[in-house]
């Protein structure tokens, strides 16, 4: 397996690739629409000027087993960058083998090097395994309630 950061150069193929992943996590309806949106995001976070950054892992037969996709934002209480991470989806077939970790330490190890200040992410309170490797590698509890609002 390896773990590599996407970039700019990624062709359409690693794109629907990385999209028919993410489609196996969707809560929303599986449909055409919501693959499109998903394809679009990526095409986005793929752009030069893009905040965003996708890493994949990669088995052995080339095929996309897991992603990792995270924002760059300023934060005011740490006084310089952050990441948000977004996604980090392993593709069922590949669990409990290290793919998780592997493109987690990938993201912190870039973060630490470009001079991020914090990692944030968000987990369901009742996964358990999730939550389990987050804290062996050091992430912390951040007591908070998250809103949205969509157009």
């Amino acid at each position: 397996m390896k773990v590599y950061q996407a970039g700019t150069q990624a062709d359409e193929n690693f794109k629907h690739k990385v999209a028919d992943l993410l489609m196996k996590q969707m809560t929303r309806p599986n449909n055409e629409e919501t693959y499109n949106l998903i394809l679009n995001g990526i095409n986005l976070a793929l752009e030069e000027s893009s905040p965003s950054k996708i890493v994949v892992a990669e088995s052995k037969e080339n095929e996309i087993i897991g992603v990792a996709f995270f924002n760059i934002g300023i934060s005011l209480t740490n006084g310089g960058p952050y990441i948000w991470l977004n996604e980090l989806y392993v593709d069922p077939d590949y669990r409990n083998r290290g793919v998780g970790r592997k493109l987690l330490l990938h993201v912190i190890y870039w973060a630490e090097h470009e001079g991020i200040k914090t990692i944030e992410l968000e987990t369901g309170i009742n996964n358990e395994v999730t939550k389990h490797m987050y804290n062996s590698l050091g992430f912390y509890d951040i007591v908070s309630k998250r809103y949205g609002f969509s157009f």
